[in-house]
């Protein structure tokens, strides 16, 4: 499984479409650890560009901040699973408290 997170000085972004990096933490599921990690540089900023672009790239899972409902539902028509209203925590932690079914879930920072 990938986990996608967006970053901003090694913490998550609050505003998902408008990150410097996107965090890719590949995980084992069933063992519930850290395979792996990568960072990739965020796309120029267009509208219903990142939920193919990461589909692409094996995202299962993306962990924000906030979003918008018409990206989430672009996210789950391309078969990836959002987690909304997380809190500013490195990558590792968050994707590590996902897999543990720990990771607490706030409020949607993002209202468009």
């Amino acid at each position: 499984m990938k986990i996608v997170i967006p970053v901003a000085n090694g913490q998550l972004s609050m505003h998902f479409g408008h990150c410097e990096k996107f965090a890719v933490i590949e995980v084992d599921e069933k063992e519930k650890k850290i395979l792996g990690k990568e960072f990739l540089d965020a796309p120029p900023h267009q509208p219903g560009l990142l939920p193919p672009w990461l589909a692409e790239r094996g995202a299962n899972v993306i962990i924000a901040g906030g979003m918008g409902q018409r990206a989430q539902e672009l996210f789950a028509a391309n078969g990836i699973k959002v987690v909304i209203g997380a809190p500013a925590e490195s990558p590792e932690k968050l994707a590590g408290d996902f897999l543990a079914g720990t990771l607490v879930s706030g409020a949607n920072v993002c209202d468009h």
